[in-house]
């Protein structure tokens, strides 16, 4: 359970992007859906590139399987965009006569004609679209912040690590000071044994039917994390306050170099094992913005949703 702006949600444990062998995966989606049954989690969406799954066909294995896809329009100076869509119906991609029929280096031969209209095809269908590993793709802030109405991005992204690009904090940040109030959500994106397990994205929702989950995906209601885990968060009459798993560092980011650094050894903490904060921020200007990241001893992060000041 998590006690989010005042509002008591359960708590589920999801990976939002993941590929089988019905794309580049080198697992069957049986096998993958064991996987991450057996490591405990709750949600898993199948995301192959341009492919989505018959769902209701699969063995859940007591999870809530989500039907996905992410999509490859052409994007600015020659880099495709990697798009998730969230929730959509199995049919999704023959369904829409804005696609091209023919696009270079692609797996499949049906595509978007730009990102904006993926975006708004895959909202109309019901789902959540999200950006998909910004600085993995050597996007800008701009490009991202170019395409509306985004559920949110990636800022973890377990498989792109191997080169050193699994975090788009700073375009996220970017993002924020451009008054983008876009929350995050952190993924394996999973193709092999090396990327499973590394980032999930908890979602806060009253149940775990896939209504609830996509509802709570397009009202923000969640946070991405690897390891930490929030217990309650709230802002009201200027204090921001924090409950959560035992850290070694918080942070409290806000607009260009400002913001607040608290350690589990530091006082101004205000608990030696770091697990609370209560922070005043009223002398930020109207129109700031604020997010927690949480660090454990291991190094792990916990990126919480943006909230305006």
């Amino acid at each position: 359970m998590i006690d989010f702006y005042g509002t008591e949600l359960k708590t589920f444990k999801a990976n939002l992007h993941a590929h089988s062998t019905a794309s580049d995966g080198i697992f069957t989606p049986a096998e993958l859906i064991r996987r991450y049954a057996d490591a405990g989690y709750d949600v898993l969406a199948l995301t192959d590139h341009r492919h989505t799954h018959r769902i209701a066909e699969l063995d859940p294995c007591g999870m809530t399987l989500l039907s996905g896809i992410e999509l490859h329009p052409p994007g600015p100076r020659g880099i495709p965009w990697h798009l998730i869509g969230i929730g959509v119906r199995e049919n999704f991609i023959g369904d829409f006569a804005n696609r091209r029929t023919s696009v270079q280096n692609t797996m499949l031969p049906d595509e978007f004609i730009h990102a904006q209209a993926a975006v708004d095809a895959s909202n109309a269908d019901g789902g959540a679209a999200f950006c998909a590993h910004p600085h993995w793709c050597g996007l800008t802030s701009g490009e991202v912040a170019s395409v509306r109405h985004f559920a949110g991005i990636e800022v973890y992204n377990h498989e792109t690590r191997y080169i050193g690009k699994s975090d788009s904090s700073q375009l996220w940040n970017e993002m924020l000071d451009a008054g983008r109030l876009l929350p995050a959500i952190a993924v394996d994106d999973t193709h092999r044994p090396s990327g499973l397990f590394g980032g999930w994205t908890i979602i806060a929702a009253p149940s775990r039917e896939p209504s609830a989950l996509i509802a709570a995906l397009r009202r923000g209601h969640f946070y991405a994390t690897q390891g930490p885990e929030l217990r309650h968060i709230d802002f009201h009459d200027g204090i921001f306050q924090a409950e959560f798993s035992e850290c070694a560092a918080a942070n409290l980011l806000t607009n260009t170099c400002n913001g607040f650094g608290f350690g589990a050894n530091d006082p101004a903490g205000g608990n030696a094992s770091l697990r609370s904060l209560r922070v005043d921020v009223g002398n930020l200007p109207p129109g700031s913005w604020l997010r927690l990241q949480l660090q454990d001893a291991s190094g792990r992060s916990c990126w919480a949703p943006p909230i305006q000041v």
